[in-house]
């Protein structure tokens, strides 16, 4: 690891200001996909770690344009270049999966699209020190961590920071935009109501797993007229996962925040690559990375479930009059939302437990997703990518249902089976 000289408090601030929203015109779109890595023909039997590692040796060999990683549960992910249109997005990281797919179905895997894994308790794979560090940092909450770690998987949409001067596409207002929308993406794409085999009582569970976990690095900054501000002191003031070492034993004092380890300089002076190397150990919902990662949408099942989110978001914030409407519908959750940060506000939790069933949520699905349809064609969709929107708003939006629903219908149709064959014996 380089050695790197110690900065002062004052330049990593103005680091992080400078880096947080890099402001110009909405021009790129990016997705992150995860999925469960699973065996072919028997899901519910976990796949062993050196399975798991032939597959990514095998898998990283591919002529891939998306970034492929794995989680430290052994969760598949592809993340995609930055694009410059919504087609571009799709077609890169369509043809990315058309070659990871098939590889892995060669050794006897395959790929499920669920928020959070239905079937096993997490169990950790990756013995990275990385890991091994976030494990210990988060068993001091309890056992929320660890299922974040090895049994969650998302659809993460990743859309320009927008434009220094306020207006539609101001930079703050997307800030806003974001986390207040972010709760109807979380209700209408809830795909995680089970785990290990039981309803969870959460149409996401991956949702209220998130809302347990250290609040220090997990909820959104606090809202405020300069979000550069409230990002950087948000960072600083958030405590300090691991201090990273060349002996791999990586450690932290417990509830050193980055400021005090600045200020005191123990047990080393931090770097500005210490810092950026903080910033990716903070899961807020929404985490300004200079542009905007959102990060609250459950994986989706399918081939390409992934694409309607993707879409629908593109369609929201890269869309001007798209992008107007859904801030003038989503301003009406805030009252609601109330003044507690996401994901721990009465908004949130609604879409997290009830997702659709919640006539507010409903309604502002309703009409987001109605903007996005009509701003699709302006973005140049193709006819398939608008049509699968339009099936899943028929299918799921328009009925107050989400993906989570089809869950839970099919499990208690299989318990109503089970005891109707009890009783017939």
């Amino acid at each position: 690891m380089p050695v790197r000289p110690a900065v002062l408090e004052a330049e990593l601030e103005a680091h992080l200001r400078g880096i947080c929203f890099k402001t110009g015109p909405p021009r790129r779109i990016g997705v992150e996909i995860e999925w469960l890595v699973h065996d072919a023909r028997s899901p519910r039997c976990p796949v062993e770690p050196d399975r798991l590692k032939s597959a990514a040796t095998a898998l990283r060999a591919l002529p891939l344009t998306s970034l492929l990683t794995f989680e430290p549960g052994g969760q598949l992910e592809l993340s995609s270049l930055p694009a410059t249109s919504l087609t571009d997005c799709i077609e890169a990281v369509t043809a990315d999966l058309a070659q990871v797919r098939p590889a892995l179905l060669a050794m006897g895997l395959g790929l499920a699209g669920h928020g959070h894994n239905p079937w096993h308790p997490p169990r950790r794979v990756l013995t990275d020190p990385r890991y091994d560090a976030m494990e210990a940092y988060f068993d001091r909450w309890g056992s929320a961590g660890r299922s974040m770690m090895c049994a969650t998987a998302s659809v993460q949409v990743c859309v320009d920071a927008g434009h220094e001067e306020p207006g539609p596409f101001g930079y703050g207002r997307r800030w806003l935009l974001a986390h207040l929308l972010g709760a109807v993406l979380a209700a209408a794409f809830a795909n995680s109501p089970i785990s290990e085999g039981c309803p969870t009582g959460y149409r996401t569970t991956r949702q209220l797993i998130w809302s347990q976990l250290d609040p220090d690095r997990t909820l959104a900054p606090p809202p405020g007229p300069d979000p550069r501000t409230a990002w950087a002191r948000y960072v600083l003031d958030a405590p300090v996962m691991c201090i990273r070492s060349e002996d791999g034993h990586w450690d932290a004092p417990e509830g050193l925040t980055f400021r005090e380890w600045i200020r005191t300089g123990v047990p080393r002076p931090p770097t500005q690559e210490d810092l950026d190397y903080h910033v990716t150990t903070l899961f807020p919902p929404v985490r300004p990375r200079g542009h905007l990662e959102l990060r609250m949408i459950d994986a989706q099942s399918g081939d390409a479930g992934w694409i309607v989110p993707l879409a629908v978001t593109a369609a929201l914030f890269d869309d001007p009059e798209a992008t107007e409407r859904a801030y003038r519908i989503v301003k009406s959750l805030a009252e609601t939302a109330g003044s507690r940060p996401a994901p721990r506000n009465p908004l949130w939790r609604h879409a997290a437990r009830a997702a659709l069933t919640d006539p507010e949520l409903h309604t502002a699905a309703v009409a987001c997703f109605a903007a996005a349809q009509e701003a699709l064609p302006r973005l140049g969709a193709s006819p398939e990518v608008r049509a699968a929107v339009a099936e899943f708003t028929e299918r799921y939006v328009a009925r107050g249902r989400c993906p989570a629903d089809d869950h839970l219908d099919a499990l208690y149709a299989a318990e109503g089976d089970l005891i109707v064959g009890k009783d017939s014996q």
